[in-house]
């Protein structure tokens, strides 16, 4: 059974994702990201990029040199997006902590995706925060998508339950 779709109507300075593009647009981002595991800052940057894709929370993308590479190993397996290309997994082994593949990377992405190339994003749910300008993030519903819900971000949003046919 599907759920109707009741959009958010956004207030001043909140964007619906009902208004993102589909296919998605690529956004570099200067504000401030950060990403923190089991007490350790593994990410910290002010360039990122978000991917903006209708129904969804941006996905943020994180460039390797502003993280800490060392708690991430290669997994095995990788997964296809039709706008983006073949991902690649990375598990995050932060001291006692070992979260499996909850981060991805595409190593060639189309060409409309480029500028992420080696870029990583990472799931929020299992982290101890992800911020995006200081703000905690909301983890995207449902544990299969890698949105980063913000203040300033409505929805509904893909991953709710009912969602599955939007």
């Amino acid at each position: 059974m599907f759920k109707k779709i009741e959009k958010i109507t956004p207030q001043p300075g909140q964007e619906s994702v009902w208004d993102y593009p589909r296919p998605p647009k690529l956004e570099a981002v200067k504000s401030p990201i950060q990403i923190i595991c089991n007490g350790v800052k593994i990410a910290d940057t002010k360039s990122a990029y978000r991917v903006l894709e209708t129904s969804h929370p941006p996905v943020y993308y994180l460039p390797p040199a502003d993280i800490k590479m060392e708690y991430l190993i290669p997994a095995s397996g990788q997964s296809f997006c039709e706008w983006k290309g073949v991902a690649q997994y990375y598990t995050l082994e932060v001291e006692d902590k070992i979260l499996p593949k909850v981060a991805w990377y595409y190593s060639q992405p189309t060409e409309a995706f480029k500028e992420i190339a080696n870029y990583v994003a990472f799931y929020a749910f299992p982290m101890d925060g992800c911020y995006v300008d200081g703000e905690k993030v909301t983890p995207q519903p449902g544990n299969f998508y890698g949105g980063w819900i913000t203040s300033n971000i409505v929805g509904p949003f893909k991953g709710e339950s009912g969602s599955w046919g939007w």
